[in-house]
């Protein structure tokens, strides 16, 4: 693959006299980035090639089912491969999958050296990809970067460590808190370069989760939309789930037809009860009821996250009301928020957050660590890492 004239500028800019390790892992780490949201269910990889102190090949695995990061960087290196320093952010796949193994790959280049950001933690590699190239002679370094390298595939490693999606609860919402007027309408609490980084989260996810009751009452599409507000039928949609214990979605709201595919979790007795209803549903789109088992105020969220981690859909976006985003965040299925806050004041209206239990202390609240915050066009945005209780 050929870089961006963007990471090739990026990087002259800020690297051009350092031939450090930690340098061109910079560099690969920048490449993969342009695969983020592209690649799943496979994670973003980057690769750069280095001999003799100069760049020969670089790549980055770009979609699903297409060639790794290394078997790009290998095609453009051509011979110039053998005797080099490879520098990959992920450890290279051991296995066959639907591709060939990249260890076996570098191996047959004659690459001297491996320098690897993290182990991969998919039990199909975890360190065998490392085992091979050590058993071939080649010199293997593991950890430069690793940090950074972490941040980049946070959902995929979390998934691969836990074996529960990694949830990432998204609001917009004005200064004091509130997500909509007392009346409800709550269009638009944040401006268009708001909404258009929602659209960029989205793209990352490999699902949107909301509740029955914030469809009853925006009926959204939730999909990805193009400048133009239509949803892009040629990008990969995230599935979009429906928690909705009484089985209360309408066969005319708009998730059901849009491009896509749509599951709606429902209690064992509303599935059982209301069959006609699943059926008509079911023929409204690409759309499946999944039964799930419920706990005293609804739907058991950890055995709904144990069935999307079963779906394979490993990193997931929540877009909900104050009361379901709640219940995730007291249970801890959240990792990672992201906060738009308008530069308004509704002074009364729906709060972003209600129905937990009342928290009496401060040192009971839950803690944002590797905090940012910047402006997006008249707002702003603060994300964070929710860390875990006692971590």
């Amino acid at each position: 693959m050929t870089p961006s004239s963007f990471c090739e500028d990026s990087w002259r800019h800020r690297r051009a006299l350092s031939t450090t390790d930690e340098a061109y892992m910079e560099q690969a780490i920048l490449l993969a980035r342009a695969g983020i949201g592209q690649t799943y269910p496979n994670p973003a990889v980057g690769c750069v090639l280095v001999r003799d102190g100069r760049v020969v090949g670089q790549g980055a695995h770009l979609k699903a089912g297409g060639p790794h990061a290394e078997i790009h960087a290998l095609a453009e290196a051509g011979e110039a491969a053998a005797g080099s320093t490879a520098y990959v952010t992920l450890e290279p796949c051991s296995h066959h999958g639907r591709t060939p193994p990249c260890a076996d790959a570098l191996i047959a280049a004659g690459v001297a050296r491996v320098v690897i950001a993290l182990v991969d933690p998919d039990v199909r590699v975890a360190g065998r990809g490392v085992d091979r190239l050590r058993s071939a002679g080649i010199d293997v370094v593991v950890g430069v970067l690793a940090a950074a390298s972490e941040r980049l595939n946070e959902p995929y490693l979390f998934f691969k460590r836990t074996g529960l999606p990694h949830v990432l609860w998204k609001s917009a919402v004005t200064l004091d808190g509130r997500l909509a007027a007392d009346s409800g309408q709550s269009q638009w609490v944040t401006g268009s370069a708001a909404r258009a980084e929602v659209q960029a989260l989205r793209r990352q996810v490999a699902a949107i989760v909301t509740g029955v009751g914030t469809l009853l009452a925006d009926n959204p599409e939730l999909t990805i939309r193009g400048p133009d507000h239509v949803p892009e039928a040629s990008e990969r949609q995230p599935v979009r789930v429906v928690l909705d214990t009484h089985l209360r979605t309408p066969a005319t709201a708009k998730l059901l037809g849009a491009p896509g595919r749509t599951v709606i979790f429902a209690s064992p007795a509303a599935v059982a009860a209301k069959k006609e209803q699943v059926l008509e549903l079911e023929k409204a789109g690409h759309v499946e009821v999944r039964p799930v088992q419920t706990a005293a105020s609804g739907l058991d969220l950890d055995a709904v996250l144990c069935q999307l981690a079963r779906m394979n859909l490993w990193s997931v976006l929540l877009e909900t009301g104050p009361t379901l985003a709640s219940s995730f965040l007291q249970l801890g299925r959240v990792q990672r928020v992201a906060l738009f806050y308008a530069p308004k004041l509704l002074l009364s209206g729906l709060p972003m957050l209600q129905g937990a239990p009342v928290t009496q202390h401060m040192d009971e609240a839950l803690q944002l660590t590797d905090v940012e915050w910047r402006r997006v066009g008249d707002d702003f945005l603060v994300e964070g890492r929710v860390l875990e209780r006692g971590e």
